[in-house]
């Protein structure tokens, strides 16, 4: 399935196709450090992606990462709402010196449960505080119950590898498909 998602606001403006079908990834963003994150992410979930996202970073990136994640969890909850699927995924990460600890639920009630803290304030140019604020606007939106724990960090970028990559194996095991309801209740998001 292949979700677009458009987003324009007086901050940011975000234009997202993504696919759970694999495929190409083509990720632009105005910044650098955050277009490879999501190309980890979206490598790891098996998914086809082409992102194109424009923010006032000369601000700061903050508004460009909260708006990309809202707009790639709002892709994602078109996407698991699709077919049945697994519906829980899980993974410890291990990336080099760091670790990261990965637990997810499409459980329609989405959230963020945040722990533990990068060693710099900084990569690059990119704030490391960033990365929970583009979980956060995505676990939201996909209706996702997202758990990470950032269990070592050697360097804020090995620590932020770790995040997103677990992540995206996180939910290509949760976004398998099965044939059983995903939840006693008989609803599904």
């Amino acid at each position: 399935m292949e979700v677009k998602i458009v987003r324009k606001t007086k901050e940011t403006s975000i234009e997202l196709f993504l696919s759970n079908d694999g495929g190409e990834r083509k990720i632009s963003t105005n910044c650098g450090f955050l277009s490879h994150m999501i190309d980890l992410l979206c490598h790891r979930a098996s998914f086809g992606a082409e992102l194109n996202a424009i923010g006032d970073i000369e601000v700061d990136a903050h508004h460009l990462t909260e708006d990309a994640g809202i707009v790639m969890g709002q892709a994602l909850r078109q996407i698991a709402a699709a077919r049945p699927i697994r519906r829980y995924g899980s993974v410890l990460l291990p990336m080099d010196g760091s670790l990261a600890q990965i637990a997810l639920d499409f459980s329609g009630r989405g959230g963020l449960w945040w722990r533990g803290e990068f060693p710099s304030a900084k990569c690059g140019d990119f704030d490391t505080e960033l990365v929970p604020e583009f979980f956060a606007g995505f676990a939201r939106e996909a209706g996702l119950t997202l758990h990470i724990s950032l269990l070592a960090a050697d360097n804020s970028h090995h620590a932020a590898e770790a995040v997103f990559k677990g992540v995206g194996m996180a939910l290509k095991e949760a976004l398998e498909p099965c044939s059983a309801e995903p939840s006693t209740k008989g609803l599904w998001l």
